[in-house]
């Protein structure tokens, strides 16, 4: 089973990050793929090797046509991971939110409180 760093190595390239969203769509043939690329077939077979090595394209071969898959488990262990940061980030930010309902909240006392007004001593 492939690993997250290969997951993440795998989604590092944008190329290889909209092949994935093309295969979201459902199975597509290696010309298919290429089509909206200005690289050679090689060049895509090299990024759906890196994709299948990661987990995330199976590929079939009917005749001549390669079909190419999206093999989403792999992106559920990432998700998994990312997940991990969203509730810290989260939890940051309820954090800062609540500091600054606290500043707005004294702000607003101390617009709203009469100011004495100094005497003179004479």
């Amino acid at each position: 089973m492939p690993n997250l760093d290969t997951t993440f190595t795998a989604l590092a390239d944008p190329t290889r990050r909209a092949i994935l969203a093309k295969l979201s769509m459902g199975p597509s043939s290696v010309s298919q793929l290429a089509e909206p690329y200005e690289m050679s077939l090689p060049a895509v077979m090299k990024h759906l090797r890196v994709l299948e090595k990661a987990g995330l394209v199976s590929q079939k071969k009917t005749g001549r046509v390669r079909e190419c898959t999206l093999s989403a488990k792999p992106l559920k262990g990432a998700l998994d991971w990312i997940s991990q940061y969203k509730i810290f980030w989260e939890e940051r930010f309820d954090a800062l939110e609540r500091y600054l309902a606290e500043e707005k909240s004294k702000e607003e006392v101390s617009c709203h409180t009469p100011k004495r007004s100094r005497r003179s001593r004479s």
